[in-house]
């Protein structure tokens, strides 16, 4: 079988927001999703996925688009898997939730699966897949011209509230004629659904299964919709899906930034090695800031451009958070601040990845008036005064008007095992009070394992962190509730 619809391509497309990308809609008809077997007959018809990627195998799964008419249309759920390295010690299957929302489970399987430790990867066949609407599951399109039309989120009045409105109302219309029926089926209750297909399909009586940040949302409800179908569950870098407002969501958010910023500020002060040693650190992101405003700050990746303030802080300083890789940032914002001005431009900001359709379908986080928006942008303004036009305010003011087929709730789950939470104390995405809130709400089958360090992703920071994963993920050895490991690296 080759990598018959690209899916590694597809999937690292997806993950960049590319695959929002369409031509033009006159004449364009949608497709008619085709019909399949029904679920419970199927067979996984595994095979080499593409020859440069060896050891990489994938298939598809056959589901409902829509779960409340499971003898209605069927879309195909790409697969891929890596079988385990010592087949005479293999516990069985290990499914990876991908975060994003809209990352390629199968693009990290088939191009490396560095994230999980030796044991695990010797223990358990690691299979991972493509979300629905996501990469090579019925990936969503839209127009790239009506993308490039996106408003900024800084609106000035109630007149730009209408119009982002408006406009939401028009690219949500131009997706789902373009992506034909599951775009109206794109939420994680629905992913709920498909990944107990997947254990299934696995011939798995119960799910071992670890989530990577938006992934923690897809475990998290497949806890409380299955709860004993679960042996093992790692929820790693956690989102708490019970913030109830957008004002809620949004201070979380930029709270967890600022942490991160602030981090990097003190690591820059007590490191000779960082290239802002001895500098006022604010003041030279600040200064940054102002010439992005202006159009006149260089991109470090595209020279000759200038590089917007949102991509500023969302793909130079918080991609630098995700890693904790403080050295590269200091590095590159020393090289940005000695870099000589553009000529001053009006910049724009990118079109937003494709996260939109899947999130506005999790999440109820309604602004009534451009009033209450402004409010809530310099209520974010003051809690992360060094991250403005953090991508969660992008997907806010992307999802007005949009309905949520799975809003937030409080979770309740009874009857799992217990249930791994795993968060380090600095992340720049998922901040740490949100596993705790999470752990809280899975009662006594939550346990958290609290990283003392930074970045987004814990679980092999270290060999604390690793050894009390791998002896949970193996022998169901659950750690002390209220273990911590020391922060690594840093």
């Amino acid at each position: 079988m080759p990598f018959r619809r690209s899916l590694v391509a597809r999937g690292a497309a997806v993950a960049a927001g590319a695959a929002m990308v369409a031509g033009a809609v006159s004449g364009f008809t949608a497709p008619s999703p085709r019909q399949a077997a029904p679920v419970a007959s199927q067979e996984l018809r595994w095979a080499p996925c593409d020859p440069k990627y060896p050891g990489a195998e994938c298939a598809d799964l056959w589901l409902p688009v829509d779960w409340a008419r499971p003898d209605g249309p069927r879309f195909a759920l790409a697969l891929a898997r890596r079988r385990a390295a010592d087949p005479g010690a293999r516990v069985g299957s290990l499914v990876f939730g991908p975060g994003g929302p809209g990352d390629s489970g199968v693009s990290r399987v088939v191009t490396g699966i560095q994230r999980f430790s030796p044991e695990v990867l010797r223990r358990f066949d690691i299979v991972s897949f493509d979300p629905r609407g996501v990469g090579g599951s019925d990936a969503v399109v839209c127009s790239g011209e009506l993308l490039a039309q996106r408003p900024s989120p800084r609106m000035t009045g109630q007149a730009d509230f209408d119009r982002t409105v408006e406009y939401n109302r028009r690219l949500r219309a131009d997706c789902r004629a373009r992506s034909g029926p599951v775009f109206d089926h794109l939420d994680t209750g629905n992913t709920v659904r498909d990944l107990d297909a997947v254990r299934a399909a696995l011939g798995e009586e119960k799910l071992t299964f670890h989530g990577s940040s938006y992934g923690t949302m897809l475990g998290a409800q497949y806890a409380e919709t299955y709860p004993r179908r679960i042996r093992a569950m790692v929820l790693e870098s956690v989102i708490d899906h019970s913030v109830p407002t957008a004002r809620g969501f949004l201070r979380a958010q930029g709270a967890a930034a600022q942490d991160s910023f602030e981090e990097f500020v003190r690591w820059c002060g007590r490191t000779a090695d960082c290239a802002l040693h001895g500098r006022d650190v604010r003041a030279v992101w600040r200064g940054l800031l102002a010439r992005a405003e202006r159009g006149e700050l260089e991109n470090p990746g595209r020279r000759g451009t200038s590089l917007s303030p949102m991509d500023l802080v969302n793909l130079i300083a918080f991609r630098s958070f995700y890693k904790a890789d403080y050295a590269g940032l200091a590095k590159t914002v020393a090289g940005m601040e000695a870099s000589a001005p553009l000529p001053p431009s009006a910049t724009t900001p990118a079109p937003i990845p494709m996260t939109v359709p899947v999130f506005c379908s999790d999440w109820r986080l309604p602004v009534r008036d451009h009033r209450e928006y402004a409010s809530i942008v310099r209520e974010m303004d003051r809690v992360a005064p060094d991250m403005p036009y953090l991508m969660p305010l992008h997907a806010v003011a992307a999802c007005l008007g949009w309905p949520a087929d799975n809003p937030q709730h409080r979770l309740k789950v009874r009857g799992a095992p217990p249930i791994l939470v795993s968060n380090a104390v600095h992340d720049p995405a998922t901040g740490y009070p949100w596993a705790v809130s999470v752990a809280r709400q899975l009662g006594r089958q939550g346990v958290l394992l609290t990283y003392e360090g930074a970045g987004h992703g814990s679980v092999t920071s270290g060999p604390c962190m690793e050894n009390a994963v791998d002896r949970y993920l193996v022998e169901l050895a659950v750690p002390p509730r209220g273990t911590r490991c020391p922060a690594v690296g840093t």
